[in-house]
Formats: C-alpha cells, structure tokens, sequence
C-alpha cells in the first residue's frame, strides 16, 4: 500500500516570535530567517519555501508556541474549537441599548440667593473651602501636607453636615482617582494639596484631562526641590502650566493673591472645570494659604446641576462613556485635535489679569501670588520718587494674560519680572511673547528662593535700577 502522504507544516506569522529554532532543525532548508516585520507583533516571522518539505514534523516539534507551527489539518481544529469560545457582540445577544424617553437633557446649576452678613476674617486655605462649599463641591478627597492641611480639615468637619464627604485617601494618588471618579459621575469635586502631593496627582490629571473630567484642584505651593521645606514659593509655575502629565495635556492656572480671591477664584474654578470638562488649578503660596483676611461672602451659593456626558448609574446615562485611552491612533489623534481646539477657545476666551497704575507706566511690574503685594507697594513708592511704574498681576498664569500685556506695552520701556522662582513666571510671559510674535522692551527679574520672597525693597531697587540702565 502506498504510504500516506504526511502534512507539510503551516505558519501562523501572529505567534512566530523569530527565534530560528525551526530554521535549525529543517534537513530540507525549506525554512528561512524573515525579512519583513509582522505588523501586528512588530517582530520579524521565519518564512516558509515548502518545495522539497517532505512533511517530517521536526520544525513543528521545534517550536516553542504552541500555535506557531503547525499542519493544515490541526489548524483547521484550531480554528473551529476557536469559534465556539469568541466572544459575541452583547447588541446581538441582547438587543441595542434603549434609552425611554426624549434624550438626555442637561440640567443646569441653580443659583441660591445668600443673605448679606459681615465680612469674615479668613485664612487663605479656609476661603478656598468656603467657596468650593458656595459652589455646590460637596466631595473632597485629600491627603495632609502643609500648608494647605486646614482647608481639608474645615472640608472634614463641613461636608458631613451638608450632606457631603470628605475622605482622606491613603495618599496623593488615590486622591487624584477618587476625583477622576466623582467628576466623571458628573459631581464637583475637589483637593487641597502642596507642591510633593501635586506631584504625585499628574499622572490622574493627565488622566481626567484626557477624558475630560472636571476636577479643581488647590495646590498652596511651598519650597523646593524634594520635599524641601514649608516656605512659601511659586515654583510650581512651570508644573501646573506646562507639566500636568504625559501626552497634551493643559488645564487653567488661576493665581489669587488675597484671601477674598482665594474665595472668589475657587467658586469660579468650579464652573470653568464644567464649563470646558477640564480640571483647574488654583495656585496659591504658603503665605496666601496661612494668612488673614477680611473676606466677603457673594450675593449668592450654587447648586450643582447635573451634566448630560456623566455616567450617573441611571438608565438614562447609560450610554455614556468616560475614558482616556483610544488604542487606534486615527482616533487619538482626532481626539487631541478637539482638545487643542478646546485649549485654543480656553486662551481667547479665559484670559485674567488685574492692572494696577498701568495707564501710563514706564516701568511694568509683573507678579501674582503674594508676591504682587510686595510688588504693590514698591509701585507706589516708586511713584513718590517720580517714577511711572506699575503693576501687572496675571490672574491666569495659563493662559497667560498677553491680551493684556500688548496694550501696556507701547509706553513701557521696562518690564520686570517679580517671583518666588527662578524664573517660572518669565518663562510664561517670554513663551506668550514669543507666541504673539511681540519684541518686548529689555527685561530683568527680581527672584528668591527657597521659601524666601521678594521684599518691597528689593523690588523698588529693581525699578530704580532698571532707570538708571536707561539713562
């Protein structure tokens, strides 16, 4: 009887790792190193010239994947067990899903009059909690760090009262998801943080940038590098305008210098995270966190609505779907156009800046945070010395206020850059500059570090000394 003819073998390009082991033990030479990659594996698979094959198998027993190498017939097996176990679509097993009803309708903030009462006498971190209450926020997730502890403190003790929570997490990172959940259920949500803790959150704000969840976030800045000290400095500039994770990543930077803008910026975060489905941070230093202010409450207190894009766990959200990954690249790609488009309305529409004796100064002061209070009073001593200085204090450090900036500077003739940084700030101002296509007149900085600020007297030397370099 004639004997039956054995199987040649057949590759499977998806499994075969390129390890040569079949190559070595063909006696036909009828299998070859590749020469083209494997697009779905990036690996590079053997390839097969089956003309002298006489079928003896010691290329299939060779190779280590169980699927790699293998004859028609066990593929056909294969395959045909495999179709029992795919996975099937749930809208065929089970339907499409079926919303009653007219479609999902956003329902809006309320606004609830407050009555008038006497200012109060607030620290920084106790403002900001105050007016993410005010704003309808009644979750807040954190972990203590100084100093910006006592705004989740008053938070702890607040929220259970009105309804609300507070949970301390187990650290930084946790927090930072705790809030990914909470604003993807469509609820304001909130932290107080300091520069190591900020740190820890980028990778979850990268996150709910890219699914674009709201989230406002309170970092009271204090000295560094590493855990440095609990000194005031505004070196988180570059981290919370240009660092919030990986990939395009850009959230509003709001920088209030006062107790009662530490209560009125905080409100305004809230509505500006909803408003554009982005987290905001609010950047304070510790001075701002720590000290005392008179602080008057607004006319009125928000109640959150509910917008149409959460995942609320009811019938009528289930459609809904908050993520950040897309494995197809044509689609990552459409999506990071929609946020530069998102971020593009951001900087025509958001820029904030207070100008103070600009109308005619000669020699323009830029600073925010505490900072620019020292740099206040070193304008007005100035203008008793017959100076024209005055003070540009960005309210919004991304987007930084170049609208503003460009109508003061056909009379300005110095430009001087006050901060707790080396330099973070003017970095902002030179890269909005540079974007705007301005040539600026010559610029200097006054900067300490370390938890160390700018005094009044060091600034007014600056400005002194900038007209003497003119003269």
């Amino acid at each position: 009887m004639p004997a039956t003819a054995r199987e040649r073998p057949f590759l499977e390009p998806a499994y075969c790792k390129g390890c040569l082991r079949c190559v070595e033990v063909c006696p036909k030479d009828c299998i070859t190193p590749g020469t083209a990659v494997y697009p779905g594996t990036g690996l590079i698979p053997v390839e097969l010239r089956l003309d002298a094959c006489n079928g003896c198998g010691l290329c299939i027993a060779a190779c280590p994947e169980p699927f790699g190498l293998r004859t028609q017939s066990e593929t056909a097996h294969v395959e045909h067990a495999a179709q029992e176990y795919l996975l099937q679509d749930p809208t065929e097993l089970f339907g499409s899903k079926i919303v009653e009803g007219s479609p999902i309708r956003e329902r809006p903030a309320k606004a609830i009059p407050l009555q008038e009462c006497a200012p109060l006498v607030l620290k920084g971190t106790y403002a900001s909690a105050i007016g993410a209450v005010l704003a309808g926020c009644r979750h807040v997730f954190g972990y203590p760090i100084t100093p910006s502890t006592e705004g989740a403190e008053l938070m702890a003790k607040m929220l259970p009262k009105l309804g609300g929570s507070f949970v301390q997490a187990v650290s930084e990172v946790a927090a930072v998801n705790m809030m990914y959940g909470a604003g993807a259920a469509g609820v304001p949500s909130m932290t107080f943080t300091s520069s190591p803790g900020f740190s820890l959150m980028l990778e979850g704000i990268s996150y709910m940038i890219g699914a674009e969840v709201p989230g406002v976030f309170v970092n009271v800045m204090r000295g560094g590098p590493g855990l440095g000290n609990i000194g005031p400095e505004q070196a988180d500039i570059k981290l919370a305008c240009r660092g919030l994770g990986h990939g395009n990543t850009h959230a509003l930077v709001l920088a209030p210098s006062t107790p009662q803008e530490m209560l009125d910026l905080t409100m305004e975060a809230f509505a500006l995270s909803f408003r554009y489905r982005n987290p905001v941070v609010i950047l304070g230093d510790g001075y701002l966190g720590q000290m005392t202010g008179a602080v008057r409450l607004p006319s009125r207190m928000f109640r959150p609505g509910l917008p149409s894009w959460c995942v609320w766990g009811d019938r009528a959200h289930r459609t809904n779907l908050i993520c950040s990954i897309m494995l197809a690249e044509p689609d990552l790609e459409a999506h990071n156009l929609r946020l530069n488009a998102k971020y593009a309305a951001i900087c025509a529409e958001e820029q904030r800046a207070d100008a103070y004796r600009c109308e005619d100064a000669r020699v323009l002061v830029i600073a925010c945070n505490t900072p620019s209070r020292m740099a206040k009073g070193a304008v007005e001593a100035a203008r008793e010395h017959g100076i024209a200085a005055g003070l540009l204090r960005p309210i919004t450090l991304w987007p930084f206020p170049i609208d503003a900036l460009k109508e003061l500077l056909p009379h300005v003739e110095h430009i001087i850059v006050v901060e707790a940084s080396p330099g973070q700030l003017e970095d902002e101002m030179r890269l909005a500059l540079s974007h705007a296509g301005i040539q600026p007149p010559p610029i200097t900085s006054v900067r300490r570090l370390g938890g160390m600020l700018p005094q009044q007297a060091e600034i007014l030397a600056g400005i002194r000394e900038s007209q003497e370099v003119r003269v």
